[in-house]
């Protein structure tokens, strides 16, 4: 029978992992497996060691395609293997490094455009990968926020929505998360990160700078509001189950979420952790979103009430909320309502700022 915290990631984070791209065969056995949360990382990294394999037999036998979805369920394997896993800070970061290694593979053959950004920020680095539509000369950019321990690598399927309505998609890490998280711990004010990864764009002529957009999951529904407060570039944001004030739910967390957290924000413990949370408020800022703002969560969210994601959306002047009541975290038991939604609200808004 598996521990607590195994069957807490199971039932809080299955939809997600299937949205974003694992296998649903493939999640079954694993976590059918896994009796320990110690053995959580090394279950996954052992899935993800049977796709690397197949991807470069596929390589081998010059299969591109076949080799690029191989890499790519490699990537995801491996990133939700150490997804909200903090017990071995090496084991972390080598599952992130292979990670995103196995991206830029599947990228290779799956999108040979795709770009990596950095950006510098407080003496560290920033990273991003940029898709573009093919045949559009100039495209507007959307920026993808991750959450509490989502990182770019687990994008490449929520991007296509995007990339799919003629939008170029840079997917980002920012402070505390993935590889720029080895450097820079969480930190309230993402609007700087957002800026320098701007200002990593600046002087384009294949990108319309004019028009860009910000889509956050999670706490990056708190980051991309926030964000939109401070930086007038971005022109449209939209905020999936993220959090008015994250502290203020701390108690309820899941107890995976609260570990995490104290570890990506550098804190010294959980009553140190808990104080960093309060600092993760819109409360003050949420009124001083002058630009569109979508605001969109599941009735069924058991990390983020939907009534925090609602009370921003109330207060953001041009605030509009959607709640799919049988919707859970990222409503990601319903991608298909949400993704064509976000995707299409963001592509209108960016074609009225052209």
């Amino acid at each position: 029978m598996a521990d607590r915290r195994v069957q807490a990631a199971i039932d809080h984070w299955a939809p997600r992992f299937i949205t974003m791209g694992v296998d649903y065969n493939d999640f079954v056995r694993t976590t059918g497996r896994i009796e320990r949360w110690e053995d959580w990382l090394s279950a996954w990294s052992e899935l993800a060691d049977q796709h690397l394999e197949r991807a470069r037999e596929a390589e081998a036998a010059g299969r591109d395609r076949s080799a690029g979805e191989a890499y790519l369920h490699g990537a995801l394997s491996l990133h939700f293997g150490k997804f909200v896993w903090v017990l071995d800070a090496a084991a972390h970061r080598a599952a992130t490094e292979r990670a995103i290694a196995a991206l830029y593979r599947a990228h290779r053959y799956l999108d040979p455009g795709a770009e990596r950004i950095e950006a510098a920020l407080d003496g560290a680095r920033l990273a991003g990968n940029l898709r573009r539509p093919p045949g559009v000369a100039r495209p507007p950019v959307v920026l993808l926020i991750p959450g509490l321990d989502s990182t770019k690598e687990e994008f490449f399927h929520h991007e296509n929505a995007f990339l799919d309505r003629g939008m170029a998609t840079l997917s980002m890490d920012g402070p505390g998360q993935g590889e720029s998280g080895f450097a820079l711990p969480i930190r309230p004010d993402y609007e700087v990160a957002v800026a320098a990864m701007l200002d990593a764009l600046g002087g384009r002529d294949d990108l319309d700078l004019e028009r860009v957009g910000a889509v956050g999951v999670s706490l990056g529904g708190y980051y991309a509001p926030r964000a939109a407060a401070f930086e007038p570039r971005l022109k449209a944001i939209a905020g999936i189950s993220g959090p008015y004030e994250f502290g203020e739910h701390w108690d309820e967390l899941p107890p995976l979420t609260r570990e995490a957290f104290v570890v990506k924000s550098g804190a010294r413990d959980e009553a140190e952790g808990r104080e960093r949370a309060a600092a993760l408020s819109l409360r003050g800022i949420a009124s001083e979103i002058a630009q569109p703002a979508l605001f969109l969560t599941g009735g069924l969210d058991r990390i983020v009430p939907w009534q925090q994601t609602e009370r921003a959306a109330r207060e953001a002047p041009n605030g509009t909320f959607v709640l799919f009541e049988h919707g859970s975290h990222v409503c990601s038991n319903v991608p298909y309502l949400y993704r064509p939604l976000v995707a299409d609200w963001m592509a209108e808004q960016l074609a009225r700022a052209r």
